[in-house]
């Protein structure tokens, strides 16, 4: 059990709790490691962040990343989605959001002291958005697979595809039927409590959705994830909860066990 930390930053100490295994034996790594090991696009990290800074973020985001790929059961490339995700620390974002994911350029992008916390979310953000083209037979280059799941697209027939349409269905709907899943309507009535539209998005829904999975793993990683259950949103009622919650975990975890089985299989046949 550790406790990580980041250095103190504009003069606010920042920590970040998990339990996972040593991923580094305590060693330092480097984000060009971390491309290496991943196989990511790119990293980038911002002009304001300083050499300390980067050095502990390193460590985080690959201990984050590390702990992902175990509560997910998948090997790197699902994490980099097939080398085709990129990431930035303190570089690349929207002014308006601690985390971002820019789908034309496919980056991860999390704000220098706000943004720990969102990996998760984000990095579901990239998933929904790379499985598109994969998941349905006709797909637009800004489409978010959960978006045109309920629109209606016509899903390409495969058995990993049938598992994750269960795992949107869920989220969706309630069990058996057509009627909007519990936080579904509450992430409306969150919006129409805002006078706006975020919390119903459907790539919203099914990212919190994602982090909530996450989060109630064993594994905790709050660079990862943190504030499904005690947070201003959490309170909102804009997270999964009870047995809607566990349903969905449960879907979630079923698919990205049987896709890292896949791929797994898919490099030892290549191999």
């Amino acid at each position: 059990m550790s406790l990580e930390k980041f250095e103190k930053t504009n003069g606010i100490k920042k920590q970040f709790y998990r339990n996972g295994p040593s991923h580094r034996d305590g060693a330092d790594v480097t984000f060009g490691d971390i491309v290496k090991i991943f196989k990511f696009r790119t990293a980038k990290i911002g002009a304001w962040v300083n050499k300390q800074e980067q050095q502990v973020a390193a460590n985080l985001f690959f201990d984050a990343l590390c702990d992902l790929m175990t509560i997910l059961q998948v090997n790197e490339q699902v994490i980099s989605l097939r080398g085709t995700l990129s990431i930035a620390f303190g570089s690349g974002g929207n002014r308006y959001s601690s985390a971002h994911y820019n789908s034309a350029t496919r980056t991860i992008a999390l704000a220098k002291n706000a943004g720990p916390g969102s990996l998760a979310h984000e990095y579901f953000h990239g998933f929904d958005h790379f499985i598109t083209s994969r998941f349905f037979k006709k797909s637009g280059t800004d489409d978010f697979a959960s978006s045109l799941w309920l629109q209606r697209g016509m899903v390409v027939e495969h058995p990993l595809n049938n598992l994750l349409e269960s795992c949107y269905q869920h989220i969706f709907l309630k069990p058996d039927s057509d009627e909007p899943s519990d936080v579904f309507k509450r992430s409306v009535q969150a919006d129409k409590a805002l006078g706006s539209y975020y919390y119903a998005l459907p790539q919203e829904i099914s990212a919190r959705a994602f982090e909530s999975f996450v989060q109630d793993n064993p594994i905790k990683n709050q660079f990862l994830v943190r504030g499904t259950k005690q947070s201003v949103e959490a309170r909102l009622g804009v997270y999964p909860s009870g047995n809607e919650r566990e349903i969905i975990s449960r879907h979630f975890s079923n698919y990205f066990c049987m896709l890292g089985k896949a791929v797994e299989n898919t490099e030892v046949l290549r191999n």
